[in-house]
């Protein structure tokens, strides 16, 4: 590891020296392209040289101790540095393995967001649109912008589907653990009999997919136009300005009606359809490799259980990591943290494990 650490710090070095060429200036791909490189270096090299600096206090502390000639008060002072020192020395080398660890490259990336109401009818969609809102919160909480693609809502103001962005620099690394089924558990406004129903949505998080990330061939598509139409006559307009277009080869299919501008949705249309076939051919490749689906936390299968919103008692249950809180209110609010950083911790050790294995 510290072989590997060393040889990380050299880099490092030359691309900072490489920043103040004159050549490397003028070519703006250039320096961008090593200004990101150096940007993600730089927690490595920062915590390296933490350690190599505590090492060398550690190293330091022990040869007073075996030059020996202290009196009892500076021995145990150093006895002590000593055990600081070592202390120090494993929770860096801890810090160090992480910071180690192969990175999603996806984890910067913009997302977008597909929510479907599922089983449980008209409460169902009024269910999607509270996560719908939950994830739109947490997002300005977070700094990140989120942006409507495609709406299917119903006439008490549900969504039967809703597709969105949020974009923002690691929004991808924080959402990332969101696809699967999420079942709710309450009393519908129109039961009257105060029986607590059981509902569930389906969430996919998809990364954006970039044009170097995919290409896709325009005789492969089908693009059709149609006229707007929402619930209670919302978004109706005259024109045919909503569109939809099928990925002949795969079969999928991605309508957009959000703008009243054609070219518009067909831009929000070709961001879905390109994320959803990059999606589709990395479950594909995450599938043959049996030892990485076993290191996610859940295979971000959409037919997966992962989480319970229980609102008579005011709970929120993650199954996939077994963790509940009772904070059904503020989670929904988008205080999303607590259990979102669980997720993350939670998948790191996995990983961690697998790389000590």
């Amino acid at each position: 590891m510290l072989e590997k650490l060393s040889e990380v710090e050299k880099h490092f070095d030359e691309i900072s020296e490489k920043l103040f060429d004159p050549n490397i200036i003028s070519d703006m791909e250039q320096y961008k392209s090593l200004m990101k490189e150096q940007k993600a270096l730089t927690p490595i090299v920062e915590k390296y040289r933490e350690y190599k600096k505590a090492a060398s206090d550690l190293e330091g502390a022990k040869q007073m101790l075996d030059d020996g000639g202290l009196d009892k008060e500076m021995r145990e002072m150093v006895l002590a540095e000593i055990e600081e020192g070592k202390e120090k020395v494993e929770a860096l080398t801890e810090e160090l393995k992480i910071l180690l660890l192969p990175k999603d490259p996806n984890d910067d990336k913009n997302v977008i967001v597909e929510i479907r109401g599922g089983a449980g009818g008209e409460e169902s969609a009024l269910f999607a649109a509270v996560l719908f809102r939950m994830y739109s919160m947490y997002a300005e909480k977070k700094g990140f912008k989120t942006e409507v693609l495609y709406a299917n809502d119903t006439e008490l103001g549900g969504f039967k589907e809703i597709s969105f962005m949020i974009s923002g620099e690691g929004a991808y690394s924080r959402l990332k653990f969101e696809s699967g089924v999420h079942r709710v558990q309450r009393v519908p406004e129109t039961e009257s009999q105060g029986r607590i129903h059981t509902s569930t949505a389906t969430v996919a998080v998809l990364p954006e997919a970039e044009d170097v990330d995919i290409e896709i061939n325009p005789a492969d598509l089908q693009i059709d136009t149609f006229r707007s139409s929402g619930a209670g006559g919302q978004h109706i307009n005259k024109t045919e300005s909503a569109i939809r277009i099928t990925h002949i080869p795969t079969g999928t299919v991605v309508e957009c009606q959000d703008e009243r501008s054609q070219h518009k949705n067909r831009d929000k249309a070709m961001r879905v359809l390109k994320s959803r076939i990059l999606e589709a051919e990395r479950q594909k490749q995450a599938s043959s490799i049996a030892d990485e689906r076993k290191s996610q936390v859940g295979t971000g299968d959409r037919s997966e259980r992962i989480r319970t919103y229980n609102y008579p008692q005011g709970r929120v249950s993650d199954h996939r990591i077994g963790l509940t809180i009772y904070k059904l209110e503020q989670f929904l609010n988008g205080d999303m943290d607590e259990v979102i950083d669980a997720l993350i911790t939670f998948d790191t050790a996995k990983k961690l494990q697998k790389e000590e294995s």
